[in-house]
């Protein structure tokens, strides 16, 4: 009994200081708190929002290791320049599409991701496996079946993408997988959030695939850079939507 208590304890306190850490990441994402502003101390910040100094000190952790805040003895803490936040992390990401995200920021991603993932085409295209290929295809099937509106069609967007990196076969490119399927996944719920898109995007994600199942090496690495192209013109569209 005491053992199931303590374990309760622990998770209660994760869910706290991910709150707070939530909360403050995303005061520093809409400009609340600005590069180098000094946080108040521990025990005023604790009392003000009702938590235990632990709770908040593991929120400020949190924050800390994603290049948000930087904490020094005497010195306090204060919020880093944006140039030193990890801008890639999945959560910092939730975060940061969870309200309005800055354009100039998506189309950060959308460069970020035109670099990358048709040069992963290509590699996919001369090294990947049957298995892989069935992987794709099977996202693609989903993708399909669900939709790009829903949580499921989504998922199965992020597999798609995913495989392509994993079949590169470069344990670099593979390595981000985690930031480039939460930047699929954020900037696609982004567009959906409104209303639906008149393009349908399959088709271009199925002109990849037919291309890496066929081992054209520049027919992958075309299509996927137009794929993109098409991606951002969508998000454009959504941007430009007035708010409801």
């Amino acid at each position: 009994m005491g053992s199931g208590r303590k374990i309760g304890s622990e998770e209660g306190v994760l869910r706290i200081h991910q709150t707070i850490a939530r909360d403050l990441g995303t005061a520093i994402l809409t400009g609340k708190h600005r590069p180098g502003e000094l946080f108040e101390g521990e025990i005023e910040a604790s009392e003000r929002l009702g938590v235990s100094r632990t709770a908040y000190r593991e929120a400020v952790r949190i924050l800390i290791a994603k290049g948000m805040l930087e904490s020094r003895p005497k010195a306090g803490t204060r919020v880093l320049p944006r140039s030193r936040w990890n801008v890639l992390d999945p959560e910092m990401l939730a975060w940061m599409f969870a309200g309005e995200p800055d354009a100039s920021f998506i189309r950060d991603l959308f460069e970020l991701r035109g670099v990358i993932e048709p040069a992963a085409a290509e590699f996919a295209a001369r090294r990947r496996t049957d298995d892989q290929i069935a992987t794709m295809e099977t996202a693609l099937a989903e993708m399909g079946r669900f939709g790009l509106s829903t949580p499921d069609g989504r998922a199965a967007d992020q597999r798609f993408h995913h495989a392509i990196l994993a079949a590169t076969h470069n344990d670099a490119l593979e390595a981000l997988a985690s930031s480039v399927g939460a930047a699929v996944s954020w900037t696609t719920t982004f567009k959906h959030r409104k209303k639906l898109l008149p393009r349908d995007p399959l088709p271009d994600h199925r002109a990849v695939f037919q291309a890496i199942a066929a081992r054209d090496t520049a027919a992958a690495r075309t299509t996927m850079a137009e794929l993109l192209r098409l991606a951002l013109a969508d998000m454009d569209i959504a941007l430009a939507e007035p708010g409801e």
